[in-house]
Order: structure tokens, then sequence, then C-alpha cells
């Protein structure tokens, strides 16, 4: 009876591109003279994603954890999306923020994304991602970036025109629970994109 071969250790099996990528993506020092709590880029993609995620920055406690998503927006945006933590999590959804390392705390809240991050490290990590079906562009600063002209002159206006960036681009507020009274304020939210959104996300991961 022929034996089954032993799997191959981690070590053995082939580094792609996309690897090498990310682990210098993960060691930039770009803007360390800059961030408050020091570099630590947050950010995670696989050759096999097929929903991309293009958000803002990550908080303190993302920093803290150094996982994506790893907070009340977080679970709001799982939920938002309808997908458990596990599927979150596994291979076929990639997290690439405008910013990868948290920029600090302003007046009104967090800082913008750091503006040396995403013309740094997009150009290099996203045309490796060939398997991707949809792109979710969470918050102003991602829609801007992305779609550039494209984009309407408000955030509000740009999630309601959602239907205009399909098939594969979907724009979202921030799931903060602070945005919890835009989201009252717009109840066209819950009753037409978030299930269009669903369905989206549903089909790319399919």
């Amino acid at each position: 009876m022929r034996r089954p071969a032993h799997p191959r250790k981690r070590s053995e099996i082939p580094r792609t591109r996309l690897d090498t990528t990310l682990d210098e993506a993960r060691a930039c020092r770009v803007c360390e003279a800059t961030l408050p709590l020091g570099p630590r880029p947050v950010l995670r993609a696989d050759k096999d994603a097929r929903v991309l995620i293009i958000g803002q920055a990550p908080g303190t406690k993302v920093h803290a954890s150094g996982v994506d998503w790893d907070d009340a927006s977080g679970a709001r945006l799982r939920d938002w999306l309808g997908v458990s933590a596990e599927v979150f999590y596994g291979p076929r959804v990639a997290v690439v923020p405008m910013g990868f390392c948290y920029p600090g705390r302003g007046a009104s809240g967090d800082l913008p994304p750091r503006p040396e991050c995403a013309p740094l490290w997009h150009p290099r990590l996203l045309p490796l991602l060939r398997q991707v079906r949809l792109t979710l562009l969470v918050g102003a600063y991602a829609q801007r970036a992305i779609l550039g002209s494209l984009a309407r002159l408000t955030l509000t206006e740009t999630v309601r025109d959602y239907a205009a960036y399909l098939p594969d681009r979907f724009p979202l507020p921030h799931p903060s629970p602070r945005n919890g009274i835009w989201q009252r304020r717009n109840p066209w939210f819950d009753e037409t994109c978030l299930p269009a959104l669903r369905e989206r996300v549903a089909a790319a991961l399919a």
C-alpha cells in the first residue's frame, strides 16, 4: 500500500509575490515619526480573495490587537455584510485600508489616514489580488481615492447612488456605532442598500 505523502512544512511552500509584498508592507516605517503609538501596519490579503475591503485606518483597539476590524465597528460591518467572523477572517476576504497604521487622535475623532500610505502600497498590492470580484469602499477617504471624479459631493450621495458603481464596487459609510444617527436619518440604507450589499457579497464569495 502506498504511503501518503507528508504535507509540506510551511517553510517549504513556495512564496508568492503577494506574500513578499505583504511582508514588506507590514515592515513599513515610512510614517514612523508621525505615529503616536508607533508603526504597526494592519492588513491582510490572500491570492484567493474575492472581496476586498478598503477602509480608513486602524483605531487604537485594532492597533493593540493587530487584528483588522477587531472592534465594535467590525462587528457592525460583518452584520452589514451578512457574513460570519469565520468567513470574514478567511482567505476570501482581503483588507487593505487607506492607512495601515493608527494615525492618532484629532479634535473630533481619529485623524485621517496618513497620506503616504495608500499611494505607496496600493499600486503594489491591489494588482496582485486578481480574484477580487467586489471592492467595498468604506468611508469617504476610500471613496474619493478609488472613485475619483465618479464620487458624489458627499458620502451620503455616493452611498445612496451605490448602484452606479456596481457590479465591482460598493460604497459604504463607516460602520462605527457613532454613525448610528446617520443610519437612522437615512432609512433607505437599511431598506435598499443593505439587502443589495448582502446579495453582492454572497455572489462574490460563492
